[in-house]
């Protein structure tokens, strides 16, 4: 499952493009975004908008084709499910994990498997995979280096790792141009989320320490870039349903009152602002 501004709650396969707790680890009580509730369609839809263009990019690039065996992490929903299905084709395989996976089940059926996972708790799914996949997952998994090892594990030598996490910490604020009152609301806003995610674990700075990983694991031909939306109505739409979902959070623990986010969501509602998402980083190498 994915956060609002590029994070996806996600904890252990919770995901899809887009996580958080609820993509990747595991979420017990530190769940902030949970995939069962009426905002998530719309957050999903919105990271579907907003990274599936680069996403599909980096995966033709990598060479997903016919009969192809994929493990997508964290699925959350079905648009990178289903564009990797149609690329593999009926020899193909493409097994879909989440700790929740409410919002991908529709998506089972050949050659789609669907499968309940925590990648930072459980072993791996399955060996020899020609590609492996997790967007906006890691950044929130409590234990990231075990996830990583299982998905570099899962892989067969020669394997392709695809990984792609946001990186708040680059580029901290909603509005980029804090030009007025609203904008300043804004990112006050998000500073609380972003201390509301690290509270619960999430490494705000994840997102640029990919190719060390990669590199430190033993993959080969590490190369990486970053995708930065600066202004978009999919970032207004994920802002939107973001703060919907977490307004009881941001109100308990002190860091905005309900007349501020009711002030907030009617600034967002009038398309007046230019609203960003955190940098997400695509970093990708093979498995000797």
């Amino acid at each position: 499952m994915r956060g609002t501004d590029g994070t996806r709650e996600t904890g252990g396969t919770r995901g899809g493009t887009g996580g958080t707790r609820g993509t990747g680890g595991t979420h017990g009580d530190g769940y902030l975004l949970d995939n069962r509730q009426t905002e998530a369609g719309e957050r999903f839809d919105a990271f579907a908008h907003l990274f599936d263009p680069t996403t599909f990019r980096h995966l033709e690039a990598l060479g997903v084709d016919r009969g192809w065996r994929c493990w997508e992490v964290g699925a959350g929903g079905t648009s990178v499910v289903s564009w990797l299905a149609e690329r593999v084709g009926p020899t193909g395989e493409v097994l879909a994990t989440d700790i929740d996976t409410s919002l991908v089940a529709a998506a089972d059926r050949s050659p789609v498997r669907v499968r309940v996972h925590d990648v930072g708790a459980d072993e791996p799914p399955g060996e020899g995979f020609d590609l492996v996949h997790a967007r906006l997952v890691l950044v929130h998994v409590p234990d990231r280096e075990r996830a990583l090892r299982s998905m570099i594990k899962a892989l067969r030598p020669g394997g392709r790792l695809l990984l792609e996490d946001a990186d708040p910490a680059l580029q901290p604020l909603l509005c980029p141009d804090e030009r007025g009152p609203a904008e300043e609301l804004a990112n006050r806003l998000r500073h609380g989320f972003r201390r509301l995610l690290a509270d619960r674990g999430a490494d705000l700075s994840y997102g640029r320490k990919l190719p060390g990983l990669l590199r430190a694991a033993g993959l080969q031909r590490v190369e990486a870039d970053a995708y930065f939306p600066v202004a978009s109505q999919a970032c207004a739409a994920l802002e939107s349903a973001t703060v919907r979902q977490i307004r009881g959070r941001l109100v308990a623990a002190g860091l905005a009152t309900d007349e501020e986010i009711d002030r907030h969501l009617a600034n967002v509602a009038s398309g007046t602002m230019d609203l960003a998402t955190a940098p997400m980083i695509s970093a990708w190498g093979l498995k000797p």
